[in-house]
């Protein structure tokens, strides 16, 4: 049974009706197959087609999780016996990075529509961290589970190998690794819970607007792991242009909204923080290495330099700790934001 078929009956199922129209919606990088079901009565669902049933499995755990603690995530509406295909809630167009666009190409000059919807996605963070984590089953998650030394070196070995190893810039590699321990050591120092959500990929494209109110989706990578990930995701996204004013509101937005739910130690949240905006700005230059540099694809290539710029301004701040605490990796940054990119990004390469 192909995709359609299997999405109509479950379609059928829960409307009491077939769709009049299935019509495909773009990936947008994903391996699923998006579908948007409609009838003439005006009920509509999204409709999904996933290959990897752990991922649908996880998904769906989630979603149903979520909606259990009153959190805005899609309902699932229904799921294949195979598990290969389900039938969820539909949030509509409208995603928050499609509401932020003329704010972004006004080079980060939000207006205050903008920056309300910004504090309003800013207030919901801490409640899915949270809220969302309380008796999350582990189990259920994809592997790995949680934020660890496993997950750190992981995707600094990312950035090692598919951005840095393609410049050809000299380092020692053995004082890297090093560095690398040292750092790990540091972020895994961020207790601030023991059972919180770690979203992974909390980002403006991932915040879908119903009626205005933010909601969630593809949430399915994420794990137990501390706080201060999500919030350097979201704020130094690559293209996102939040100048430093906007984002030290959106911390503070964030802040106080935590406050609400546990007992916070601003000053120790911040100083964390930092270390976590540029393990995560490290991460994503993996994977803009990765899907630009090696594969080519243009999106990709455009955000490096903005990534670049975001590192070259967090470097500059830290670097008085770096130069005592990771020499390798100061040293090695120092070459690398000096470095021309230009001819690697270059659409002709």
């Amino acid at each position: 049974m192909d995709a359609t078929t299997t999405l109509a009956a479950l379609f059928r199922r829960r409307f009491g009706q077939p769709p009049t129209a299935i019509l495909p919606l773009p990936r947008a990088g994903s391996n699923r197959a998006y579908f948007r079901l409609t009838d003439e009565h005006g009920n509509t669902a999204v409709g999904v087609r996933g290959n990897d049933i752990a991922e649908n499995r996880t998904f769906i755990y989630l979603a149903r999780h979520f909606k259990g603690h009153r959190l805005p995530a899609p309902e699932i509406f229904g799921v294949s016996d195979d598990e290969s295909a389900y039938l969820q809630e539909d949030l509509g167009t409208c995603s928050l990075y499609d509401a932020l666009q003329q704010g972004r190409e006004a080079g980060g000059n939000y207006n205050p529509d903008e920056i309300d919807l910004l504090r309003r996605t800013m207030r919901l963070l801490p409640h899915l961290q949270i809220e969302g984590g309380a008796d999350l089953e582990a189990a259920r998650l994809l592997s790995p589970a949680r934020f660890s030394r496993r997950t750190v070196m992981f995707d600094l070995n990312y950035f090692k190998y598919c951005f840095l190893r393609p410049t050809d810039l000299p380092f020692d590699e053995v004082a890297l690794e090093d560095d690398f321990d040292r750092l790990a050591d540091r972020l895994l120092q961020a207790k601030t819970m023991q059972h919180t959500f770690l979203y992974r990929d909390f980002q403006a494209r991932n915040i879908m607007l119903p009626d205005g109110r933010p909601h969630i989706i593809d949430f399915q990578g994420g794990r137990i792991g501390p706080l201060h990930y999500d919030v350097a995701s979201f704020l130094w996204q690559a293209s996102a242009r939040y100048p430093s004013a906007l984002r030290e509101l959106l911390i503070d937005t964030y802040l106080d909204e935590l406050a609400t739910l546990q007992p916070v130690d601003r000053t120790r949240f911040r100083e964390q923080l930092s270390l976590f905006v540029f393990f995560r700005l490290l991460q994503v230059l993996g994977a803009y290495g990765l899907r630009g540099l090696f594969e080519r694809k243009p999106y990709f290539l455009r955000s490096i330099p903005l990534a670049l710029s975001h590192l070259t301004d967090l470097h500059a701040d830290l670097r008085a700790d770096f130069r005592t605490d990771f020499p390798a990796l100061d040293a090695v940054l120092d070459r690398l934001l000096s470095f021309d990119f230009q001819p690697f990004i270059s659409p002709a390469q």
